[in-house]
């Protein structure tokens, strides 16, 4: 019988911890800050040949923290990124650009991958086009 009545005990134990994990988390998640993004990918279309092209991504912070972005990496060496470097406050916008360098021609799809106080799953930007050869107008 104490057996019985110490495992009821400890299935208790363990039910209530449990349960006021769930809550903390929830608390937490509830206080926690948001992107709210206006757009998420941006199509250049066809762009020309050697030279760059930057595109802005704006979002409102939509939690009820500050929102801090740590990092943008650009998907490789030709996408740069920039970002909001101060605390986004509840409620405010901030950016994050990227810029391509259109140095080989076809078709690209490129990333910029953040880093933020936003969950634990990083936040990926898409920017794509094709570059094209660029006019050889005479000038007139």
């Amino acid at each position: 019988m104490k057996k019985i009545a110490f495992t009821l005990v400890c299935l208790l134990g363990l039910s209530a911890f449990a349960f006021a994990q769930n809550a903390a988390q929830a608390t937490a998640s509830a206080k926690a800050p948001a992107f709210k993004w206006e757009k998420t990918t941006h199509d250049f279309g066809a762009i020309p040949q050697s030279k760059p092209v930057t595109a802005e991504f704006k979002f409102t912070n939509s939690g009820k923290a500050p929102l801090i972005i740590t990092a943008a990496q650009g998907s490789c060496g030709c996408t740069v990124a920039d970002f909001s470097k101060e605390p986004v406050a509840p409620g405010k916008t901030g950016f994050v650009k990227a810029t391509f360098n259109a140095a080989a021609m076809g078709p690209f799809t490129k990333t910029v991958t953040l880093t933020s106080n936003v969950g634990t799953t990083p936040v990926q930007l898409t920017i794509k086009g094709e570059v094209k050869a660029a006019s050889t107008q005479p000038a007139q």
